[in-house]
C-alpha cells in the first residue's frame, strides 16, 4: 500500500462496536474507509459528516453476493481502487449445541463464514487488478480456546482461521497478504451477558490483568492492513492479554 493517493478499505460489519471502531482507526490513519450494515446508526451518520469524502456507507447484507457486488462497484466509483478489506460482519449465538436451533445454526454458519468467503472472493478480484492488497479476517479466542455454550460460533471462527491460512498461500504469488486477528473476550461479544463474578475470574485468568478492548484490536487490524506488515501473511494474531498463553 504505497500510493501517494489513499487506500480504499472496505470493512463490513460497520454498525458493530469493533467494526465502527476500526473504521475510525482506519480514517484516523489516512484510508479511505467503505463500509456496509444492515442498519444505519448515529455514529455512522457522524462518520459520514466528519469524513466528507473519505468515508462511504450504505445498507447491505453479507449473505447477499449480488447485493455485495453493487456496493463494491459504488464503493470503486466513491474512493478509488479497493487494496484492502477487513472480514468484521458476525451474528452470535449462545447455547448449548443440542439445544440450538437449526436455523440459528444456519445463519451463523452463513454469516460469520459465508459472508467473509463471499466478500474474499469479490474483493480479491479487485485487488488482483490493482496490483495487490490485504485481507483481514476477525476471529476469535473462540475459534482458539473451547467455551462451553458457543459451539457452533466457535467452528465459524475457527474456519476462519483456515480460511485465512489457505487464502494467504492462494493470493501470495497476487500481492495479496491475509491475516486474522483473535480478539479476546470483549463487552461487545461474549462477555456481555456474563455476571460481575464470572467477568472478575476472566480477568484473573489473563496475565495482563484486563479484558480486550476495541481499541486493542482496532489497532492490530490497522498494523496488518499497513506497510509496516508487508511480510507477513497467513497468521492469526490472538489479542488476548495472554488469556490462551
Amino acid at each position: 500500500m504505497r500510493e501517494t493517493v489513499k487506500p480504499a478499505v472496505v470493512v463490513s460489519g460497520g454498525s458493530r462496536s469493533l467494526g465502527l471502531k476500526i473504521c475510525e482507526s482506519l480514517l484516523a490513519g489516512g484510508y479511505r474507509v467503505a463500509t456496509f450494515s444492515r442498519n444505519d446508526t448515529v455514529e455512522l451518520s457522524r462518520l459520514r459528516d466528519s469524513a466528507a469524502g473519505d468515508f462511504h456507507w450504505e445498507a447491505a447484507d453479507v449473505t447477499d453476493a449480488p447485493e455485495l457486488a453493487r456496493f463494491l462497484g459504488r464503493a470503486r466509483e466513491k474512493l478509488g481502487p479497493l487494496r484492502g478489506l477487513v472480514n468484521n460482519a458476525g451474528v452470535y449465538h449462545e447455547g448449548l449445541l443440542a439445544m440450538s436451533r437449526p436455523d440459528d445454526i444456519a445463519r451463523l454458519l452463513e454469516v460469520n463464514l459465508g459472508g467473509a468467503i463471499r466478500l474474499a472472493q469479490l474483493c480479491a478480484k479487485q485487488m488482483m487488478v490493482g496490483g495487490g492488497g490485504a485481507i483481514v479476517n476477525v476471529s476469535s479466542v473462540a475459534g482458539v480456546r473451547g467455551f462451553e455454550g458457543v459451539a457452533a460460533y466457535s467452528a465459524t471462527k475457527a474456519a476462519l482461521d483456515g480460511l485465512t491460512r489457505s487464502l494467504a498461500r492462494e493470493l501470495g504469488p497476487m500481492r495479496i497478504r491475509v491475516n486474522a486477528v483473535a480478539p479476546g473476550l470483549m463487552e461487545t461479544e461474549m462477555v456481555s451477558g456474563m455476571v460481575a463474578r464470572q467477568k472478575e475470574q476472566l480477568v484473573r485468568q489473563t496475565p495482563l490483568g484486563r479484558l480486550t478492548t476495541v481499541d486493542d484490536a482496532a489497532s492490530v487490524v490497522r498494523f496488518l492492513l499497513s506497510d509496516e506488515a508487508g511480510f507477513v501473511t497467513g497468521q492469526t494474531l490472538i489479542v488476548d492479554g495472554g488469556l490462551t498463553t
